[in-house]
Formats: C-alpha cells, structure tokens, sequence
C-alpha cells in the first residue's frame, strides 16, 4: 500500500507550511505557505545566507532604520517565495507583517507592495496568496485585495464567525489553526480523547460543512497541526498545510488512510452567521479561545517580525 501522505494526496490538496525549500523539494507539495516565525527559521540557516546577503546589498548602504528593516524583511520573505515557486506547481503565502493586523488600509497597500516586488521577478499574481489576520480589519483588506485580483490567505483563524465573514469577503482561502484550539483547551485541563474529540478538528469540521451547505468557494486549508491523527482526522479537507516533521510521519506509515470529508457528505444545519461589523466582533467576543488565541497569535508573529528585523540590522 502506498504512503499515507500519498493516499492523502488523492482527496485534498497537500501544502508544505514551511520556508525550508531543501523540505519543500523533498515532498514534493501542491502549493507552500510561510509566516514571520518560519521566515525567521529559514534566515537563520547557512543555505539562506545568500539569499539574506544579496537583500541587504539590494537595500543599499542607507541608514539601517524602521522603514529599511521592514522593506528588507519584506524583500527576503519574496526572495525566499520566489525559490519555492520554483519547487511547487500551485501557490505560495506570502504574510503581511503582524504589526499591521489592525490597519486595513495599511494591509492593503502591503499586500499590494508583496505582490509588486514578486512581479518585477517575474511572478505573477495568480502564483501567489497573500496572507493576512483574520481581524475585522484584515478581512476586509481582502475584500479589496480580491476585487483586484489579489487572492488572499486568512489564517490566525480560530472561530466559525471569523471562517463565515471571510467568505462573505470573497476570500480565496483560509487556514484554520487545529493545534492552537488544541492548545489552549489542554492549557485549561481538557485533554480529547481521539483525534474526532479534539476541539481543533470540531471547529475545522465545523467550518467546512458551513461552506458546503452555503456553497461558499473559499478553500478550507486546516493549519497548525500537533499530531497526524488531527490530520487523518480532516482527511479530504480541500488543503491541508503540514509541517515537514509530520509530513515525514505521514510519508514513513503505509496503514491505510480513509476519507472524513467530502463536498457531498450530509451536514447538520448550520445557520448563516451575522456578519455585520458589530455581529462579527460580539461574537468573536463571546469566544474566549478565538478572541485569546487571535492576539497570541499577532504578538507571536510579530515578535519574530522584530527578530527578523534585527538580525538585517546586525548583518554585515
């Protein structure tokens, strides 16, 4: 019998969640998706280091300050998405930084800049996702992203109503994070029982039969996995983007794989969710877990955003 990562490439779109391209290479993925952490990860290895050289001789000799640091940043996260595309025949995320999760306006004009600098290196816009939080604001910065042809990834997703208010946005993609709903239940003593138990799966599952029954496009990509019983658990979810430590697991186990999802599954009914401005953020409010793990998760991103940005500016 063929691996389990093989059996799970027969109903859902595998994507590496890593900025390792020697990893990419290995498993051969539809599509790749970085953040600030695995960009960090990736400067910091000795393969990397030309990539990191040749950002900072392309900035110039200027003054090393805020705005030299975040547009090199920048610059390396599109060296390093560049080299992936040539490993992936699907997309690559590209993140918009952290620190501007509440400023639509801002991540508009990013995700216009990340796109741009991919174009003069002679990638298009259909290659690429742009990642952003999925604040209200972030959301909505997609919804004027898309409508430009920019298709957007929405991830630090915790919640049904974050998942509803991005379709309604037109988002082409979201990444609902299963390990990180996992955490923070352990956290408070609730330990599932099985893979079907863990409330990351739930709210996975959760969200993809809402899509199907309201016939949403936007893709669900379960993200932020701890174990591959999460991900046999979401097996044929349209995307699943894994880690190369477990995509080694997967590949390394020959058991067979069964399908859990599938487009025409019969669902429990699911209302459509009030998405205006003042529903979307009561009932991210009225959730202690998506409102708790959504800040976590922007500070996390953009502490490793400041760590990145201060090893450009030790570089010499």
């Amino acid at each position: 019998m063929s691996s389990k990562l093989d059996q799970l490439k027969q109903f859902t779109d595998v994507v590496a969640d890593t900025g390792d391209i020697e990893a990419i290479r290995g498993f051969s993925p539809q599509d790749a998706t970085t953040n600030p952490s695995l960009i960090l990860k990736a400067a910091l290895l000795p393969q990397y280091q030309p990539l990191v050289q040749r950002v900072i001789e392309a900035q110039g000799p200027g003054e090393r300050d805020a705005q030299w640091l975040q547009q090199a940043a920048t610059q390396l996260a599109v060296e390093i998405g560049t080299e992936i595309t040539k490993l992936v025949p699907g997309k690559v995320s590209t993140e918009v930084d952290a620190r501007l999760s509440f400023n639509t306006e801002a991540m508009i004009s990013e995700g216009r800049y990340i796109t741009e600098l991919y174009q003069r290196k002679g990638i298009d816009k259909d290659r690429l996702l742009i990642k952003l939080a999925s604040t209200w604001e972030g959301i909505q910065a997609a919804a004027v992203l898309e409508k430009e042809g920019i298709e957007c990834n929405l991830t630090l997703l915790f919640s049904l109503v974050q998942a509803a208010a991005c379709a309604e946005a037109g988002a082409t993609l979201i990444s609902p994070f299963v390990g990180r709903i996992l955490d923070w239940h352990v956290a408070r003593g609730s330990t599932p029982s099985s893979a079907s138990d863990d409330p990351g799966v739930q709210s996975v599952v959760s969200i993809y039969s809402y899509y199907k029954q309201h016939n949403y496009k936007t893709i669900v990509m379960g993200a932020s996995f701890r174990n591959i019983g999460e991900i046999e658990a979401l097996a044929g979810c349209d995307r699943l983007t894994i880690s190369p430590a477990l995509l080694t697991e997967l590949s390394d186990s020959n058991e067979a794989l069964l399908r859990q999802l599938a487009p025409d599954m019969t669902f429990s009914n699911l209302q459509k969710l009030d998405v205006t401005e003042s529903g979307f953020r009561w009932a991210l409010n009225q959730d202690p877990m998506a409102t708790e793990k959504l800040a976590e998760g922007i500070r996390a991103f953009a502490v490793d955003q400041v760590k990145l940005e201060t090893l450009l500016s030790e570089w010499t």
